[in-house]
């Protein structure tokens, strides 16, 4: 029974990992990783990762072979900046360096570039009033996958509503749920505070947003 155990029952995850919120969800029965915007886990366990999506993507890649692969978490579409000027992880709010960073630690843990594939998902549109950040990243994503000769196995992206992602790197799964009976201010708020901030700190003025 997963209920009622704790963090430290969980299987380990790598180093680079450990401030992300993991916990036993006793619906599945599996150890969950709930990753926040500007956030990816990658794992080789029989693993959940989960996330909430609305005007961002969720990519997940994963080695069919060896069955590492991991989901990640982006807002905006290109940072010009060096990921090596990023300080505290804040590189992987772009969907550029999420992409490279999370396909690296893929390949580095035993994964082929030939046997990754891509499932993708978000992009809604739920911040009213403002640019369509969603629609400018399923173009991005998209069009990184294509120029990167990539697999892309399925999509969901697009739309009004908010999504819930739950992906199983081990086998590929994926659980998506469309959030409309919550379609209300909490993630559209969510998704403006977010955008608000990583657009008006010290690397404002890189972003490109495919105008």
């Amino acid at each position: 029974m997963a209920v009622g155990y704790i963090r430290e029952n969980l299987p380990s995850c790598w180093q680079e990992f450990n401030h992300i919120n993991r916990y036993w969800d006793k619906t599945t029965g599996l150890p969950t990783a709930k990753i926040l915007p500007g956030e990816y886990y990658v794992t080789s366990h029989n693993e959940v990762i989960t996330t909430v999506l609305g005007s961002c993507i969720s990519a997940c890649v994963r080695d069919k072979t060896v069955n590492i692969g991991g989901m990640n978490h982006f807002m905006l579409p290109i940072s010009n900046t060096n990921s090596d000027d990023f300080k505290n992880g804040s590189a992987e709010r772009y969907g550029n360096f999420a992409m490279e960073k999370m396909i690296n630690d893929i390949l580095r843990n035993g994964g082929r570039r030939e046997n990754l594939e891509i499932k993708v998902f978000g992009g809604g549109r739920v911040m009213h009033g403002m640019t369509d950040v969603g629609k400018r990243n399923i173009q991005f994503i998209q069009e990184y996958i294509q120029l990167e000769g990539l697999k892309l196995l399925s999509e969901d992206v697009g739309g009004i509503y908010p999504r819930k992602v739950m992906y199983m790197p081990r086998s590929g799964k994926v659980l998506i749920k469309k959030l409309y009976s919550k379609h209300n201010a909490t993630i559209e708020q969510r998704d403006e505070t977010y955008f608000t901030q990583i657009t008006k700190d010290d690397v404002k003025g890189e972003i490109e947003l495919f105008d």
